[in-house]
């Protein structure tokens, strides 16, 4: 008769340490679709913002860089592990690799950039709202680069 019960704890405890290691902790993995891509020569960068200050500021709470070695008719699709939350993203495709917008001299970027889901149609600097998202509602990203 115990060792029915012993049994029985034994299994049920097992199920339940499967059931709490199954469960996913952490990031949450970003899965961004990068449109109208003109060339294949250097990387694009991803910074994420938490907020408005940061944007602001150009301090960004964190920032990937990808290889443009995957790109295909001008588009390509990256992922990064980023925890559920609301933020801005923004992209510069860095075309010479150099970490940093190039502008020519009067101060328009020479480089392509983009914002998360939300494409500028002025050539007025959007606001922090104006492209922030919830990781966690939005399934795939997208970002359709501008060149000026």
């Amino acid at each position: 008769m115990y060792n029915v019960i012993i049994a029985s704890l034994n299994t049920l405890l097992g199920l339940s340490l499967i059931c709490i290691s199954s469960y996913k902790v952490g990031p949450e993995e970003a899965v961004m679709q990068i449109s109208e891509i003109r060339s294949a020569k250097g990387n694009i960068i991803i910074q994420v913002y938490r907020d408005e200050t940061g944007y602001e500021h150009q301090q960004p709470y964190k920032q990937f860089t990808f290889s443009k070695t995957n790109i295909n008719a001008g588009a390509m699709t990256v992922k990064f592990p980023i925890d559920a939350g609301k933020y801005g993203l923004t992209l510069l495709d860095d075309e010479n690799s150099n970490g940093k917008m190039d502008k020519n001299f009067i101060g328009m970027p020479k480089e392509g950039f983009g914002f998360s889901d939300f494409f500028m149609e002025t050539l007025k600097k959007p606001k922090f709202e104006q492209f922030q998202i919830d990781i966690k509602k939005t399934k795939k990203i997208a970002i359709r680069i501008k060149y000026i």
